[in-house]
């Protein structure tokens, strides 16, 4: 009787075990995945960035070239602007 006590809570304590394990590998996995969709953030926030500035510099480009030519010179370009 004390026997079969014994093996069915070592058999119970295995399975908690086993659970555990599998609990915290699952966790591990998520906080590794959190990490990787982070940098992917981070990647894609400095490269909109950097495209952000560049469509700046020809946005400033663009309206250097209209001011200087005298096609554009009749259209009011800063009324239009929002």
């Amino acid at each position: 009787r004390m026997n079969a006590d014994m093996d069915a809570l070592e058999a119970e304590n295995q399975v908690e075990l086993e659970e555990k394990t599998r609990l915290i590998n699952q966790v591990l996995e998520l906080q590794h995945t959190l990490e990787d969709l982070s940098a992917r953030v981070d990647a894609v926030k400095e490269e909109n960035l950097k495209l952000k500035s560049e469509n700046q510099v020809l946005g400033q480009y663009i309206e250097n070239l209209m001011s200087a030519s005298s096609v554009f010179q009749t259209t009011d370009t800063k009324s239009k602007r929002k």
